[in-house]
């Protein structure tokens, strides 16, 4: 398919699934304008529409995933002495909770969403509704005093929201592709990376320029106005997408499967463990290591963008050596990461962690909906992706909070000085780096069965999977 001087992009994304040689050609240089229109739900869209729909999973994962990874921001703040949430300060249990139930929404709002999409042809209408409602959320979060309105509004609303706005295009490109398509989906979920290392300097300089009010204001405000074209580049759904989103129950005979009830345990566990590190990263380099409140949004930065390139990356690789191979090293090694450099970390470890966890966490995100559609096919990605990223929002609502908890209440800044209560309040981020790391581990276990039971299922191994 590759010609000499196409553009690099096409030629990652040239393959298409069921699609052959002949009928692939002949889309590129035949009717090309009609093939742009993409509105034939019985043909197969050109390769310009599929780059266009990368490039906008790119950009809705930029500012979804990005939000979500940067609300470490929004818990050091709100549990500082400058809050503006009445009772917040030093709850870091309470307060993430906040952060978790707009997150652990966006991913478990598919249990609802992916059935619309199956119901409607013409999905832009539903990622429409949730980027408005999404940016809602947010505004509505600037008038906020108690704690149960930001569960509403940063919470709730936003959670809907973005679920509504993130599946329509997370459901539809993995079906455009079959060989790249490790690489496809690592392009479109590097918007996360991209996202947090964007969104975490410009809104720390938001919130100190502006205060906490008019920051979110901004935010929601920029949200909906680059959520309209995105939204508006999805069409009604070609030939490949509707038979993938056409069944939205997964089958009594896969629930029965081993493979996937651990991927579904796999998937929560990883949530869980990877919810800790993105919210506990910036109150961990302030009330430890002593860092300003600009170093730490800087660390958050770095760590959002090593993970967007290693979300590209780990996708080439999983093209080349495997799919789940790639995915179970990258589960281990981000558990091994937290093992050894975040538990009792000094300013050094700490930031290798920043980096190197960015890299590795960033392997399972890219990789699990191009696994789900390997293990159990096109035809059933809608059903499963659907159950388990619902699973992943379970996930994520179980891990941070219950972090907060092992952490408890403390005090910032010079409540905090004296090297007793300091001696504490380090074991007490040990002890949630091991619990995160036991989250991890388990995860890691998991989905290298997982790998192992999909060889047997389907009649040997091969070490290239």
């Amino acid at each position: 398919m590759d010609r000499p001087g196409q553009d690099i992009l096409l030629r990652t994304l040239s393959q298409v699934h069921s699609v052959n040689p002949a009928e692939d050609d002949a889309g590129i240089n035949g009717n090309i304008n009609g093939a742009d229109r993409a509105d034939d739900s019985t043909s197969e869209p050109s390769q310009a529409y599929k780059c266009l729909l990368v490039l906008a999973g790119f950009m809705m994962t930029f500012h979804v995933i990005g939000i979500n990874s940067i609300y470490g921001l929004f818990q050091e703040f709100y549990t500082s002495p400058e809050t503006n949430i009445h009772g917040a300060e030093g709850q870091d249990a309470l307060v993430s909770l906040v952060g978790t139930i707009g997150s652990g929404l966006t991913w478990s709002g598919s249990i609802f969403v992916n059935p619309m999409i199956g119901k409607t042809d013409n999905v832009k209408l539903i990622s429409l509704s949730g980027a408005f409602i999404m940016s809602v959320g947010i505004f509505l979060a600037s008038f906020c005093t108690q704690l149960w309105q930001l569960y509403l509004t940063q919470g709730l609303l936003y959670g809907i929201g973005s679920s509504m706005y993130y599946f329509p295009l997370m459901s539809l490109t993995p079906a455009y592709f079959d060989r790249n398509r490790g690489a496809a989906m690592g392009i479109v979920l590097a918007g996360a990376g991209v996202g947090g290392l964007v969104l975490s300097p410009v809104f720390h300089a938001l919130l100190a320029r502006l205060g906490i009010r008019w920051a979110l204001r901004v935010l929601g405000l920029w949200n909906l106005v680059l959520s309209i074209p995105i939204s508006s580049v999805l069409t009604k759904k070609h030939g490949a997408a509707a038979g993938a989103t056409g069944r939205t129950r997964v089958s009594m005979a896969l629930v029965k499967r081993g493979t996937f009830i651990l991927q579904s345990v796999g998937a929560f566990l990883f949530a869980a463990g990877n919810t800790v590190p993105v919210y506990f990263l910036t109150t961990y380099s302030i009330s430890i290591l002593s860092y300003s409140s600009s170093t730490g949004s800087l660390l958050l930065a770095v760590n959002t963008a090593v993970n967007s390139v290693a979300r590209i990356a780990m996708g080439i690789l999983a093209d080349r050596v495997g799919r789940q191979n790639t995915m179970v090293l990258s589960v281990f090694f981000s558990a091994v990461t937290v093992f050894a450099l975040w538990y009792d970390s000094d300013r050094g470890r700490f930031i290798a962690f920043t980096v190197l966890y960015g890299i590795w966490a960033g392997g399972y995100n890219a990789l699990l909906p191009t696994t789900i559609t390997e293990v159990y096919g096109v035809q059933n990605y809608s059903s499963v992706n659907g159950f388990i990223y619902f699973i992943r929002g379970l996930g994520a609502l179980f891990g941070a909070p219950i972090a907060g908890v092992i952490l408890g209440s403390h005090q910032r800044g010079a409540g905090s000085s004296k090297m007793f209560t300091m001696d504490a309040l380090r074991t007490r981020y040990n002890d949630v780096a091991v619990y995160d790391g036991a989250l991890l581990l388990a995860s890691g276990f998991c989905v290298a069965y997982v790998r192992w039971l999909d060889a047997r299922d389907k009649g040997g191994w091969s070490w290239r999977a």
